[in-house]
């Protein structure tokens, strides 16, 4: 897609479509009201009745003696209520629309909040285009409608332009690094073994500058990681610990660590899910897909930072050497873990990708994972859950997270959490019941990082959608890309008081056990 920013007067712009802004219950101003001029009053009149301005509403008016050939309105809801992400969401629908309907010229008129924050609206504005112009018909030979743009064009106004070319460079990374993990995720497991993930792991670590180490079954046992390895030796696949090194600050000691899940199909194991919707456990592995293409985004971006990203990536299959209900390994720090059913596997490679964090001496760490279904239960498919051993921490990546879109919630990790997840025979098992499902597993996890500032996202309801909306499709969303390219750039740019002001401290002010 080719973008470009020009300063014309909106009604003068050549494009196959001109998408405007319209907000709810207000008056046309500024370009929306030019163009109404023009079309002697079209846009007023299907503001009347046929759309109102509501968030993602869209109405296309034709204007075929025009320079633009076509308008298509499309509405940012209450203008007191805006916030920059919508920006992306705005040309996310442009892209689509349009895309659908062979328009592939396509000029977007920026509504006046852009005024001040012209880098981030650019940003988002085509990351949106970007993300919007993927499609889940990725294996049809020939898909019935196709999104996305040929040519996109800022009409800038009075806007800074250098802040906006700036925005548009990062939004076009930012963009490509979603839909890398979404692409990641939505491959079949035939074709995303924890090879295949590797290999593309290293492709990204070529395209971005970046150190990569891929750890072999052998490499791992030699680690200690008895863990991990419990889950993949169900599997005729060889399991793969990928791990991806940035060195942005190299005269520091802090290390940001993200850590994202690898199960590249998850079958239950010898605990079997059943066989409804099992196809969609492809999309096991977009914790993952997420840390991979994030690490790619920020080795292209350079944010003065260091950052490592873990993925341990497997199948969980239910071959004859399958772990078995009952089953006690030993993970990376020496805790002794009974398995009490093979399809909470997930915690049990993160288990030993968080010990290896803290090996190569993170001081703060960001796991993502399809983790449990009682985290879909509890807020669906519209945030992400966010448990944390240190509140200042959490609210470091959530006040970075939040302008995103991506959307976290903070639950809490009590210590009884951790109790549900002692066993009788051994230091850990791996369920706690049906209970606080996403809290238990929290408290499992919790046990591997130590006093490291640590906040596990739990992506169950996120990663991946079952309907398409007007600003993407249906099928993994690529969730937490934006967020963890948005943290690590508010740590180079702000620094981090890396939790030490409530180290061990939960929001509730009680102290946290290891």
């Amino acid at each position: 897609m080719q973008v470009r920013i020009v300063h014309d007067a909106p009604g003068s712009v050549r494009a196959a479509a001109l998408v405007v802004p319209v907000f709810a219950g207000a008056a046309l101003e500024g370009a929306a009201k030019e163009i109404d001029t023009q079309l002697q009053g079209a846009i007023a009149e299907v503001l009347k009745g046929e759309i109102s301005g509501k968030f993602g509403e869209v109405s296309l008016v034709h204007a075929h003696d025009k320079s633009f050939k076509r308008v298509l309105l499309i509405g940012l809801g209450d203008a007191k209520r805006f916030e920059p992400y919508m920006l992306a969401r705005f040309a996310g629908t442009a892209v689509r629309y349009l895309g659908r309907r062979n328009v592939r010229d396509i000029a977007l008129v920026l509504p006046p909040q852009v005024k001040g924050i012209e880098t981030d609206a650019a940003s988002l504005l085509i990351e949106g285009a970007v993300t919007g112009s993927f499609d889940a018909s990725v294996y049809q030979k020939s898909p019935d409608k196709r999104s996305g743009a040929d040519t996109l064009t800022l009409i800038a106004g009075d806007n800074d332009e250098q802040a906006l070319q700036a925005g548009v460079s990062r939004g076009e990374v930012l963009g490509d690094a979603v839909n890398f993990a979404r692409t990641l995720a939505i491959t079949p497991a035939n074709d995303m073994t924890p090879t295949h993930l590797a290999e593309a792991a290293q492709q990204a670590a070529k395209d971005a500058g970046l150190e990569v180490d891929i750890l072999d079954e052998d490499r791992c046992r030699s680690e200690g990681m008895g863990s991990f390895l419990s889950v993949a030796q169900g599997s005729s696949q060889p399991p793969k610990f990928i791990v991806l090194k940035y060195n942005g600050n190299p005269g520091s000691k802090e290390l940001l660590a993200l850590v994202g899940k690898g199960i590249t199909f998850d079958s239950g194991g010898v605990s079997l899910k059943p066989p409804e919707r099992m196809e969609e456990m492809k999309y096991d592995m977009s914790g993952a897909a997420g840390v991979i293409a994030a690490m790619r985004a920020i080795g292209t971006l350079k944010p003065k930072i260091n950052v490592v990203g873990i993925a341990p990536a497997t199948e969980n299959m239910p071959g004859g050497r399958a772990t078995k209900p009952g089953d006690i390994f030993t993970a990376m720090n020496g805790k002794t873990i009974e398995v009490i059913n093979t399809d909470a596997e997930g915690r049990l490679i993160l288990a030993d990708a968080l010990c290896y964090a803290n090996k190569l001496g993170a001081t703060r760490i960001v796991d993502a994972a399809t983790l449990t279904g009682a985290c879909v239960i509890a807020l669906g498919h519209t945030a992400s859950a966010a448990v944390s051993n240190n509140d200042g921490f959490v609210q470091e990546f959530l006040s970075a997270a939040k302008p995103t879109g991506e959307r976290y919630w903070q639950m809490p990790l009590y210590d009884e959490y951790g109790d549900l997840m002692k066993s009788d025979i051994a230091d850990l098992k791996n369920t706690g019941g049906r209970p606080a499902g996403t809290l238990t597993a929290s408290a499992f996890l919790k046990a591997f990082v130590g006093d490291t500032p640590w906040v596990h996202l739990d992506i169950a309801g996120t990663a991946y959608l079952d309907s398409e909306s007007g600003w993407q499709a249906k099928g993994p969303t690529g969730t937490p890309v934006r967020a963890f390219v948005a943290f690590a750039e508010q740590i180079s740019r702000n620094g981090s008081s890396n939790g030490e002001s409530s180290k061990n401290v939960m929001a509730t002010g009680t102290k946290v056990s290891s």
